[in-house]
Order: structure tokens, then C-alpha cells, then sequence
């Protein structure tokens, strides 16, 4: 982990209100040091230095996550979310050595007014409020375009790009699309798990795939430059996504079901359609996920025996990662939401970790990536790309 940009000042979120006065006040889970530092690696000193080359000389980007702070008593975490003000980890984003990060907000917990979430009042002001806190500070910038990620990594900032993991909030109003591209929203995926008026989620026994609603949203997602996601969408619903987009896709946040059989990973045909029409794979690290034979116990290795197989299927060009982290007990977020995450099934059957070791949070899941990739000979060509470089060539064509 790296001590902290030197653009950040210091700045706590909301701290330009009253804390216990203006909003309610939460302790909340530290940024730093939650839990032990990774030690599987093993780095000398001139790979320790390439290692913080690499982060401070590259665009880094991660293409998920929710760099939210949970409250250090997770009993708590419903009744701040409905408090509408979720805190943002600047410090430990400071210390993340990312040039950007696709911040995907409350997603699957927006349960503001609501029990179920993906309410279209929840996402507005849950977009509208984290954008006002963003506002008081200077180290955080929210990025609209490739320059603004350029800009941030020439001047010490970390770009952040609004997203969202579903579409489900539309309804069937497409103008909603237009809606958020207005609020600065630059990514969305089509489904989370449960089918929706686009087409099915991957928890679904009957699979529907895109529907005419589905075909019509890809276009108006096209036209207006938003990049789309199809993590959590059904194995037909992604087929039909990647035939029908007339630019390439994300799948910001998943692994290869060949390593790891469960629905939330994505087949071969899938993985491979989304390189061939120019797409990029983020690699997924929320707890319980990108397990492997070789690594049940979730950690960096196991998330990196999904890379080594999908760079060996689709190429080092189409592979990038989105971890999907946040700080705080993330396992204890998905134990209160696992009907909602669709992840029931997966938790009864794997070893369960009390955090994913190497990949806890954003302020070191790339610390742990490149030096994993520097202590393997990895060249600085092909890390460049799979930390950022893969991501804005889809960007540079998606992206208006």
C-alpha cells in the first residue's frame, strides 16, 4: 500500500456539514489497516521500486468498485444507508495508486425508501448526494471522458466514473437513459441477477435473454456513448448484448466459469464473443467469487488463476480487472444481502474467508496486482495493459 497522493488533503466525507447536526454520524471501519497486510509475496527491492514505478507512471484503472466506508458495527449498515449519505473512502482511494476507478454507488443495497432497492428515487439521490461531496474536494474529479482520466493522472487525481450494475431503475422509460447520461453516469449494466424490462440476470432458471425493450436501451446506450456492462446478466442476455451493440461491452466484474462452475462467472463462448468484438473481462474479488480448484480459500491467488486462464483464452488485450471492493466487512454486507446479491448458493458450498487476503479493499488491491504480476515477469507492456490501457482502447470507442 502507498502513503497517500499528495493532492489529497486530508478531506473526510460530508465534512464540510455537522456531523451529529446536519446528518447523522456513523463510526465507521478504518480505511487502512482493517485487516493484516498480504505476505504471499515476495519482492526485492528493485521490484518493490518497479512495482511503485508502475503505479505512479501508468493509467490504472479499475473497472468496478464501490469505495464506500461501511460502519465499523455492521449492524448499522441499513440505517445508513437510509440516511441517503453513503461516505466515500478518499484516504484510502489516496493511497490506491489508481488513475481512475468505474464507481458503481449503492447498486443492489439502494434501499433509501425501499426494502428491494433499484429504485429510480434511491439512485438519483444517491448519484446527487455522492456528487455533492465529491463537489468540496479536490483530489476526487469526476470523469465524463477519456481526457478527464488523461487530466487526473497528468495532475495527481484520481478520476472517478460514474456507473451503475443495472438498468432496472429505467423501468420502461428509455429517456431515463438520456437522464443519467445527463448527471455524468458514463457506464450501466443491463441486469442484476433478477431479470428486468431489458432482459434476465444469470439467478434466473428460465433464460429469456434481451428483450425488445433490452434491444432498444442498447441502441440508446450506443448513441449517447455509455459504456455497457453484462456482469450480471444470463449467459443468452450477454450473447445477445455483445450481437447487438454496435460497440464493444464490458464484463466489468467477473471470472471464467471454466475455473470456477457457478452462474455468477461467464462461459467460454461468452468471454470469447466479448474479445471478438473488441470488449474487455475485469476480474471480479468480491468475497466467495472467483474461487479456483487450486486456491478454494478466496484470495489474490485465486483471482489470478482466473487471469492466467483468461489471457491464455482470449488474449492479454481483452483482460483487465474490476475487484469490486469496498472498505469495511464485506462479507458481513453480503451475509445481509445475500438474497438480494443472488449469492445464497455460493456462500453454503466454499470455504468461507472472513475478507478476500490481498484484495480487502481499494487502497491495495493494484499495489497486490502489479506486484504479483512484477514477481511473475510479467513485462511492463502487457501490465500497462491489463491495469488501464485495455480499458480506455474500449473507452476511446464507446465513449462520445
Amino acid at each position: 500500500m502507498l502513503p497517500p497522493a499528495d493532492r489529497y488533503s486530508g478531506y473526510r466525507s460530508y465534512s464540510y456539514l455537522r456531523a451529529g447536526t446536519d446528518y447523522k454520524d456513523y463510526a465507521l471501519a478504518p480505511e487502512v489497516g482493517r485487516v493484516p497486510a498480504y505476505q504471499r509475496l515476495t519482492l526485492n527491492d528493485e521490484q518493490r521500486e518497479r512495482v511503485e514505478r508502475l503505479l505512479r507512471d501508468s493509467t490504472v484503472i479499475s473497472l468496478h468498485e464501490h469505495p464506500s466506508v461501511l460502519p465499523a458495527d455492521m449492524t448499522e449498515v441499513v440505517d445508513l444507508i437510509r440516511t441517503g449519505r453513503e461516505r466515500t473512502g478518499f484516504e484510502g482511494l489516496a493511497r490506491s495508486g489508481m488513475t481512475a476507478l468505474f464507481d458503481n454507488f449503492m447498486d443492489g443495497t439502494s434501499c433509501v425508501t425501499s426494502q428491494a432497492g433499484w429504485k429510480w428515487s434511491d439512485i438519483i439521490a444517491d448519484l446527487g448526494m455522492r456528487f455533492c461531496d465529491i463537489a468540496h474536494q479536490e483530489y476526487i474529479s469526476l470523469a465524463t471522458s477519456v481526457q478527464d482520466i488523461r487530466d487526473a493522472h497528468a495532475t495527481g487525481r484520481l478520476a472517478l466514473v460514474a456507473g451503475l450494475e443495472a438498468s432496472t431503475m429505467i423501468e420502461n422509460e428509455l429517456d431515463r437513459i438520456d437522464i443519467l447520461y445527463g448527471f455524468g453516469v458514463r457506464q450501466m449494466g443491463i441486469a442484476y441477477s433478477e431479470a428486468n424490462m431489458l432482459g434476465s440476470g444469470f439467478k434466473e432458471t428460465r433464460d429469456g435473454g434481451l428483450t425488445a425493450f433490452g434491444h432498444a436501451a442498447v441502441e440508446r446506450m450506443n448513441r449517447l456513448g455509455m459504456a455497457i456492462d453484462i456482469s450480471h446478466s444470463s449467459d443468452q442476455t450477454c450473447r445477445d448484448v455483445i450481437a447487438h451493440s454496435q460497440v464493444p461491452v464490458f464484463i466489468t466484474h467477473a471470472g471464467a466459469r471454466s475455473v470456477w462452475n457457478t452462474n455468477r462467472m461467464k462461459p467460454d463462448d461468452v468471454i470469447k464473443a466479448c474479445a471478438e468484438r473488441g470488449g474487455v473481462i475485469g476480474l471480479e474479488a468480491a468475497p466467495h467469487t472467483t474461487l479456483s480448484p487450486d486456491h478454494p480459500r478466496h484470495s489474490l491467488e485465486s483471482v489470478m488463476d482466473h487471469f492466467t486462464y483468461l489471457v491464455d483464452l482470449v488474449g492479454i488485450d481483452h483482460v483487465a480487472f474490476g475487484p469490486d471492493t469496498m472498505f469495511g466487512d464485506h462479507v458481513a454486507l453480503h451475509d445481509l444481502f445475500a438474497s438480494a446479491f443472488s449469492i445464497e448458493p455460493e456462500h453454503a458450498t466454499v470455504p468461507k474467508v472472513a475478507y478476500v487476503d490481498g484484495l480487502e479493499n481499494p487502497a491495495e488491491c493494484f499495489y497486490n496486482i502489479i506486484s504479483w504480476l512484477v514477481e511473475r515477469g510479467y513485462s511492463d507492456q502487457d501490465i500497462r495493459k491489463v491495469v488501464g490501457e485495455n480499458i480506455i482502447r474500449v473507452l476511446e470507442d464507446v465513449w462520445i
